[in-house]
């Protein structure tokens, strides 16, 4: 009876066994070990284009401007050498100096047609602010403060910064010190850095600030200001044709050395187009062309300033 039992017993477990071995089978066999999570995938953003490592070949197809097939130039003309009308023997005005000489050569080197915008010089900041024009060519220093409305190229011209008077009056002034007395009126251009020298250097003066150079001129030749801040070229240039007019001071500004172009903001291809462009006018000796036609120019007859409705002088 009990050889019995333990036979059942073991016929039992044998089937369990059994039982247990097919469902294994069944299972095939799986490793419970659990696999190892494939990594997430990497996503790659675009990848951003290096413009200044391009050639102009390249970037042409990728510039954007104003009008579709047109450098856009926004100038103030009554800034020579920079900018200024010469006029021809038939007396009629020819808008020149050497931004814009080096205005349409850049428009060249792009491929672009080019469009001059002749306004006030505080007009030119504006039409960057507004992106009305693609550039602005004035004797433009690459000044912190602007950086919130353009963009700014190579330094194309390294020039300085004066403090000027009447012959007569040179006396009064042995020092950037002594024009700061409350007894004098001293001018600026409106939006130039020359009025942030003027309030650095002056600020006790009576301070005056005017549209046009020309009318800087104009005060200072009449006895109407005592002094005023002046780009060292364009001081120069009047005193050729103004000899009473005496370049009294050099004026430190290292803020904004020199002189580049303002760009429209937030246009990376045609910045990069236009500093390869100014790098090929200084090299192959353009640039230096246009300072030499430009200042030959600027002692002849010339006109500065903006001109009527029918293109003629305002006089």
């Amino acid at each position: 009876m009990e050889m019995k039992n333990w036979k059942k017993i073991g016929a039992l477990a044998l089937a369990t066994v059994m039982s247990l071995s097919l469902l294994t089978a069944c299972g095939g066999g799986a490793d419970t070990t659990p696999a190892p999570e494939s990594a997430a995938p990497v996503e790659s953003g675009p990848v951003e284009k290096d413009y200044n490592e391009m050639t102009i070949e390249e970037l042409k197809p990728l510039l954007k401007t104003v009008t579709d097939g047109k450098l856009t130039v926004a100038t103030s003309p009554d800034f020579a050498p920079y900018e200024f009308y010469a006029i021809d023997e038939a007396g009629d005005p020819h808008i020149a100096g050497f931004d814009m000489g080096l205005a349409q050569y850049v428009a060249d080197y792009l491929g672009l047609e080019l469009e001059i915008v002749p306004i006030d010089f505080d007009g030119v900041l504006m039409e960057l602010q507004n992106k009305s024009s693609d550039l602005g060519m004035a004797g433009l220093s690459p000044d912190p403060k602007r950086d919130g409305i353009m963009d700014f190229s190579d330094i194309y011209y390294l020039g300085g910064q004066s403090f000027c008077c009447t012959q007569s009056n040179k006396d009064l002034f042995p020092d950037l010190a002594s024009t700061n007395n409350p007894d004098y009126e001293i001018g600026a251009q409106t939006g130039s850095i020359q009025v942030d020298l003027m309030q650095t250097n002056s600020p006790d003066s009576t301070q005056v600030q005017l549209a046009k150079v020309t009318d800087i001129i104009a005060e200072l030749l009449a006895g109407k200001l005592d002094g005023a801040y002046i780009e060292t070229a364009v001081a120069e240039s009047y005193k050729t044709n103004y000899p009473d007019l005496c370049v009294a001071l050099d004026v430190p500004y290292e803020a904004a050395a020199g002189s580049a172009i303002g760009v429209q903001k937030d246009n990376p291809a045609l910045l990069a187009a236009v500093n390869l462009a100014v790098k090929a006018a200084m090299e192959d000796g353009s640039m230096d062309k246009f300072v030499a036609e430009a200042n030959e120019l600027a002692s002849g007859n010339v006109y500065e300033g903006l001109l009527d409705a029918d293109g003629k002088t305002q006089d």
